[in-house]
């Protein structure tokens, strides 16, 4: 969430500042909602020092009169009564606008950072390194053909389950999958940080809190009798976990990895990666997340990207860094660096990662604070996968296919899955 009092104050500021993601942004109605908002906020608190006053001024009319009920204290009370009742009508105008400037401004995304490349979309993103060798070969098989000639996934059957978009995992395939999940968790917390294991139905504040409502309610999965909704991603409950919390500065940063299911109904990407298991409505993911002091999140960004790299260089898989545009830019993120590892079937690098940096945007929709110089701040939060799970055995899969249709596991994965090669059961 944006600062109110920078709205109201510097509307041409906040408008520029937005329009560097690609859009005009007019928030002129918003300006105007702050601005009546201050106006009765200032006039609430006139009144109820008046209030005070006259208050005050009935208890030492009393106190020297022995006639409680003289003219003079009859009229001081009902003067009070009619503040009471001025503020009470002032109060319930209040509670509208706050609803309304929340509403507004809970649909604004988060500043682009003055670091991060300008641009209008993916094509104007910019690679800032590549990492490992890309494997080109002619006819190699993608991740899903050697899935299925193995007998890892079956998404046929998983229509009958549920729908399209959705996959079983069966034998050697489940048995990768478990082994990225603890290989990932096990590599995190030994680089300090927190394990968690999040619900997987979160309630609306929290998917406000972390900047998923009220833009992308039809982007996730809701259920019909609560106010409950499938988590697209653990950085919703993480960020709901410390929410209306004032955190003791001496504890930051905190650092935390969760492993969670996500769900996602990948609204607007039909047609996209319809095989495989690269765009999935259930996925299992992996993720990093960091609370720290303002002083420190760009820092805080280098080492949480470093340490989703860090996977994938245990992995011996290739990627390229991408410092995201303007324009390409998350709700909620200042800046972002994309992680894309090397798919060899398509000859072409896939985001894995996104690690952001939210600034206060997060903290201020969740209400999260230290205490800095004896004040209350805004803690910056952060977040990046860890990896996704699906998408790094696909990569898997790809980047170790042998000649005789085995596959080559990772050798930092080999204690975990127990075999150096899939092949057929």
């Amino acid at each position: 969430m944006l600062d109110q009092k920078l709205i109201r104050e510097n509307p041409t500021s906040v408008e520029e500042n937005l329009s560097s993601r690609g859009k005009v942004y007019n928030i002129s109605e918003i300006h105007k909602l702050t601005v009546q908002k201050k106006e009765i906020d200032i006039e609430i608190s006139c009144l109820q020092s008046e209030s005070k006053k006259l208050s005050k001024l009935i208890g030492q009319v009393i106190g020297k009169s022995k006639k409680t009920t003289s003219q003079e204290i009859n009229d001081l009370k009902k003067r009070g009564n009619e503040y009471r009742i001025k503020i009470s009508e002032l109060e319930e105008k209040q509670r509208i606008l706050d609803k309304k400037v929340d509403d507004e401004i809970n649909n604004l995304p988060n500043f682009p950072s003055k670091d991060a490349p300008i641009g209008k979309d993916e094509s104007d993103n910019v690679q800032i390194k590549t990492w490992g060798d890309p494997l080109i070969k002619e006819s190699l098989k993608s991740h899903w053909e050697i899935g299925e000639s193995l007998n890892l996934f079956d998404t046929i059957k998983s229509t009958k389950i549920s729908k399209s978009r959705f996959i079983t995992l069966i034998g050697n395939g489940a048995r990768l999958e478990r082994a990225l999940i603890n290989f990932m968790l096990d590599m995190h917390t030994k680089n300090g940080y927190l394990e968690l294991m999040p619900p997987a139905l979160v309630n609306s504040e929290s998917l406000k809190g972390s900047g998923q409502l009220p833009k992308f309610s039809n982007e996730s999965f809701k259920c019909s009798n609560d106010d409950l909704w499938l988590s697209p991603t653990a950085e919703v409950p993480i960020t709901a976990f410390h929410r209306n919390e004032l955190i003791d500065p001496k504890q930051l940063p905190i650092k935390y990895v969760a492993y969670s299911p996500c769900f996602r109904r990948e609204a607007g990407s039909y047609g996209r990666d319809t095989k495989g298991l690269i765009r999935l409505h259930q996925f299992n993911k992996v993720e990093l997340y960091w609370f720290c002091d303002p002083s420190n999140s760009l820092e805080a960004h280098k080492k949480i990207t470093l340490d989703a790299e860090s996977i994938l260089q245990k992995l011996n898989l290739p990627y390229r860094l991408v410092d995201i545009c303007t324009g390409d830019l998350g709700f909620s993120s200042s800046r972002t660096f994309d992680l894309e590892v090397w798919l060899p079937s398509s000859k072409s690098y896939r985001e894995i990662s996104s690690c952001s940096n939210c600034l206060d945007f997060q903290a201020r929709r969740s209400s999260i604070r230290t205490k800095i110089d004896k004040k209350n701040t805004y803690i910056h939060t952060l977040n990046g996968s860890g990896l996704a799970i699906g998408r790094t055995m696909a990569a898997i899969l790809e980047n170790g296919q042998q000649p005789d249709g085995s596959v080559k596991v990772p050798n930092a994965l080999v204690p975990y899955f127990g075999s150096n090669f899939i092949k057929t059961a």
